[in-house]
């Protein structure tokens, strides 16, 4: 740029305030990129769930478990291409904080339909025939420091063995990644036939279904065909599709979303107002000056643009690093260690952080780059 040396001179005429200002832009966007991320965590997944994948659970409440033989009429449903059930263990692994999501599943089925959890061949192979096995994600694996091949005792806190014991211990056979950035590897698998007969009750149960359709445009229809084929039964069933049933589940804490959104425009409201006060003291500060360029020559629509170049810059760096240092910060993974499934700023949230930058820089700006503008070069030498 031809007056960028011009422009970064202005800027650093009174560094305190340059920093100051950079610093609380810098923090703003540090902000910004940790509500987009817990935005996401709360969300479950929402965008990742299968469109081709239904849950059925049981109508009343989740909690309420379903008759393992629902599972061959579900499949005998016209538009099934697949079905596989899972039940919530809800075990704790050394203290009650250690909380991670434990399922028993029916391994094979739940693999299939859900190819995004990524487990090496060989551990798959040898989770199918270690009836005490487990495979488990790779962010609990990490968190915990488990590898395969550690036998990994849980306490369960909702189902007690035949003997009466709490202790369920578990085999780890593999650790699987994910497809995708945003897939949940916090779960814990383990066989549900195992589990099943090991415990006191609910004996022949599961806790919900998944289902994968032929055709996903069609998957409301098949819903309330399973729904219609389980009515006035003892235990009928409520089926949504898998983003529907995530959603659901975001939504009990709240609309997470619309928090966000209010704070991020609190705090960039806050910001224009800190921004804007800073460049109009530095227009006020060069009332003089900006007559001087008009006296040589500068015309009135490009001392406009420098003010403007002045407040773009000044945001964006501020508000460049900013995102990176969120970007980067966030990419470390959960900071509560645990309790957040999944933890990342999605590249659409960096994009509206870099639309953001340029639009804080252009309403800072906005008004001393008029006011710059309309100043006539008399007016400007007597204020100054």
């Amino acid at each position: 740029m031809r007056y960028l040396h011009l422009i970064l001179r202005n800027l650093l005429r009174k560094k305190v305030r340059t920093v100051f200002t950079l610093l609380s832009i810098l923090v703003a966007f540090i902000l910004f990129g940790y509500l987009a991320a817990i935005k996401m965590a709360f969300r479950m997944g929402v965008d990742l769930t299968g469109a081709d994948r239904l849950v059925v659970i049981h109508k009343v409440s989740l909690i309420q478990p379903l008759p393992l033989s629902y599972q061959g009429r579900i499949e005998a449903i016209e538009g099934v291409r697949d079905v596989a059930h899972a039940s919530w263990f809800g075990g704790v692994y050394q203290e009650p904080s250690n909380f991670f999501p434990q399922m028993a599943v029916e391994p094979e089925r739940y693999l299939r339909l859900y190819p995004e959890f990524l487990l090496p061949e060989e551990q798959k192979k040898a989770w199918l025939q270690d009836r005490t096995g487990a495979v488990v994600g790779r962010q609990t694996a990490s968190r915990f420091g488990w590898k395969v091949g550690d036998r990994i005792p849980i306490q369960g806190t909702i189902f007690r063995k035949q003997d009466g014991g709490t202790t369920w211990e578990f085999t780890i056979d593999g650790i699987y990644d994910g497809k995708e950035k945003g897939t949940d590897t916090t779960q814990f698998l383990f066989h549900y036939d195992y589990f099943d007969e090991s415990r006191q009750f609910w004996r022949g149960a599961v806790g919900w279904y998944i289902v994968r359709v032929a055709d996903p445009d069609a998957a409301a229809r098949i819903a309330a065909k399973i729904d219609a084929a389980f009515a006035n039964s003892s235990a009928e069933t409520k089926t949504s599709t898998e983003k529907a049933f995530a959603q659901s589940f975001a939504n009990q804490v709240g609309n997470i979303g619309a928090i966000i959104q209010a704070i991020v425009l609190a705090v960039f409201f806050t910001l224009m107002l800190v921004a804007g006060n800073t460049m109009a003291q530095a227009v006020r500060e060069r009332t003089g000056e900006l007559a001087v360029l008009k006296t040589l020559g500068f015309s009135d629509a490009k001392v406009m643009g420098l003010v403007l170049a002045e407040s773009l810059i000044l945001a964006g760096l501020g508000g460049g690093l900013g995102l990176a240092l969120a970007w980067w910060m966030t990419s470390l993974g959960d900071p509560t260690r645990g309790f957040l499934p999944i933890f990342y700023m999605p590249g659409k949230d960096l994009l509206l952080g870099a639309a953001l930058v340029v639009g804080l820089g252009f309403v800072a700006g906005a008004l001393p780059a008029l006011r710059a503008m309309r100043l006539t070069i008399v007016d400007a030498l007597r204020r100054g």
